[in-house]
């Protein structure tokens, strides 16, 4: 069966969450959002592309950065509205020069910072 972008649900922007893992680790990097474009154009280069809804354009992980996501395996959520990316990660998968966005923890009903920024 050939996989369509257009039989994901989509939330009522158009959009469908995917997060991203290291396929190696199974570490859990970030979460961030496709439309059917971005999908389409991540299956056909192999590099992770998201839409950004603050730009309101396609974005390319690591295009500026040089932090690269290589799709190794694209899988569909059960209810099809949520995709999980099995990447190789090159650097830093956060903005904040982080490996995951998910560097806070809240222990004890505090948060606590529990990943430091990459060495440049």
């Amino acid at each position: 069966m050939n996989f369509d972008p257009k039989t994901l649900c989509y939330n009522e922007a158009g959009l469908i969450p995917a997060i991203a893992q290291e396929e190696e680790t199974g570490e859990v990097l970030m979460m961030a959002w496709m439309n059917a474009e971005a999908v389409a154009r991540t299956l056909d280069t192999g590099r992770v592309t998201y839409w950004s809804r603050s730009r309101q354009a396609f974005w390319v992980k690591g295009e500026t950065s040089g932090h690269v996501q290589q799709l190794v395996e694209m899988r569909v959520d059960c209810d099809r509205d949520c995709l999980l990316m099995q990447v190789r990660q090159t650097g830093a998968a956060c903005h904040t020069n982080r490996r995951s966005c998910f560097y806070t923890a809240v222990q004890d009903g505090r948060e606590v910072e529990i990943m430091t920024p990459m060495a440049e």
